[in-house]
């Protein structure tokens, strides 16, 4: 996809967090939630899976306390809120070494975007913890605030629409090959991202300096 990319081929760029921005470690969450329980971490991961909870805890149909309480049942622990919580924002386990360099440097030539799957709690977390690198994107498009979710058509139309750039003037960064197979249905280009490299050939693609 990046040998398609040419000096003045998108207006816009666009980026998910998690594991493009943000580095995400479920092993973190695991062992906290462990840790307070009394069990192994990998009992735990055995028995967490992305169900309907998660889904409507991402689009802002139920609150922290309502997720925390399905994990109560689905993992089988008794843990406190606060004790979910802790864990939970654990998830999150720092910036991606070099991202900041290169969304600064993007930012200085084009409109720079965010889109990411996430939840209240997490947003209250790196909104704080990430300002800095965070601060690069013009808007941030966070699913429990729209109400849409990456892959569903609506969410990238939604994102597009308030963007206010043709889609195919967008050129998104996401780590999941369902959410780029999802944006490139509804016209974006996309770069699927597996380190960020893929990034840094992207924007030397679109000739925006990365060193």
């Amino acid at each position: 996809m990046t040998s398609s990319l040419a000096p003045n081929s998108v207006d816009v760029l666009l980026f998910d967090l998690g594991r493009v921005v943000l580095d995400i470690s479920f092993d973190n969450v695991m062992a906290i939630w462990a840790g307070h329980a009394g069990c192994a971490p990998a009992d735990l991961m055995g028995r967490f899976v992305i169900d309907d909870s998660f889904r409507h805890h991402e689009t802002g149909r139920i609150d922290d306390a309502a997720f925390f309480a399905n994990l109560r049942r689905s993992l089988g622990i008794e843990l406190t809120d606060a004790q979910f919580l802790e864990g939970w924002n654990a998830l999150i386990a720092g910036e991606i070494p070099g991202i900041a360099a290169l969304l600064a440097s993007a930012a200085k030539r084009m409109p720079i975007y965010a889109f990411s799957n996430t939840n209240p709690a997490h947003i209250e977390h790196f909104s704080v913890a990430y300002a800095d690198v965070l601060g690069h994107f013009r808007e941030i498009f966070l699913s429990s605030a729209i109400g849409l979710r990456k892959p569903d058509a609506e969410a990238y139309d939604h994102v597009v629409k308030a963007i206010g750039a043709p889609a195919s003037r967008i050129l998104f960064f996401d780590d999941s090959v369902a959410n780029i197979e999802g944006a490139r249905a509804r016209g974006l280009r996309a770069i699927h991202v597996t380190s960020t490299d893929d990034v840094a050939r992207a924007l030397s693609a679109l000739e925006i300096p990365t060193g």
